[in-house]
């Protein structure tokens, strides 16, 4: 099972927020592309990065740190945030992500992902982030009456290299990753699942880890490494099966 580091870019620092919610958010680090190192040195093999203005507003506005991060680490990274044209797909691939997230294009434009995945195979994500089941959008601001299971089935013969699903009322909130939800989402899909929102101990890494059989293959972790309630070393043993 992967763990991959979440780096939440607001204003061009790397921070969390609780719910979602802009208004409350923590800043961690001035500097987003220490902060990558950092996670690459520890030892992770993955890097989450969200680009949380760009999700809100519609168009990428943290570039710089993206760059930064990409220049900095030699492992692969995903991104999220604003990535809603062809345009931009293209450019972020180009720049070195190996894996670009699309979650309000998912509901928007869903044929622009089914284009993407034909056109840049393993290399597109739909994020779904949900709310009482129900998959939200233009950065968690705004409903859509879809659930998250029907989502994930819309896209299943696309070629979607992975469904990253996060659980909203959790995320950020230290309150222990939402395991059965996922479990569900992933039972409903033959794409696989990366696990999101209120990872708080190494107990909700090992609930992850032996949802493999269901799909689930992933967990992002935010918080819980900057408040340091979760040791990488020890994450990472008990996510190999340690």
């Amino acid at each position: 099972m992967i763990i991959y580091p979440a780096i939440d870019l607001k204003g061009g620092k790397c921070v969390r927020l609780y719910q979602g919610d802009m208004t409350r958010d923590t800043v961690y680090n001035d500097d987003p592309s220490a902060q990558a190192l950092d996670w690459a040195r520890a030892g992770f093999s993955w890097l989450h990065i969200v680009d949380l203005d760009g999700a809100v507003h519609g168009a990428p506005e943290n570039q710089h740190a993206v760059r930064s991060i990409i220049d900095a680490v030699d492992i692969p990274v995903q991104l999220g945030g604003g990535i809603r044209t062809h345009a931009q797909i293209e450019h972020w691939l180009s720049e070195g992500v190996s894996r670009v997230i699309l979650g309000t294009a998912a509901v928007r434009d869903p044929e622009l992902v089914k284009k993407a995945c034909r056109e840049f195979p393993g290399q597109i994500a739909v994020g779904i982030d949900a709310l009482g089941g129900e998959v939200m959008v233009e950065g968690w601001v705004d409903g859509t009456n879809i659930q998250a299971t029907e989502l994930a089935k819309h896209f299943e013969d696309a070629g979607v290299a992975c469904i990253i699903y996060t659980d909203i009322e959790r995320d950020g909130t230290g309150k222990g990753v939402n395991v059965l939800s996922t479990i569900s989402l992933a039972q409903s899909t033959e794409i696989p699942v990366i696990a999101s929102g209120g990872v708080h101990s190494l107990e909700d890494i090992r609930l992850v880890r032996e949802a493999a059989p269901y799909g689930v293959t992933g967990v992002i972790v935010g918080r819980a490494l900057y408040d340091k309630s979760i040791v990488p070393t020890e994450a990472l043993k008990v996510a190999s099966g340690g």
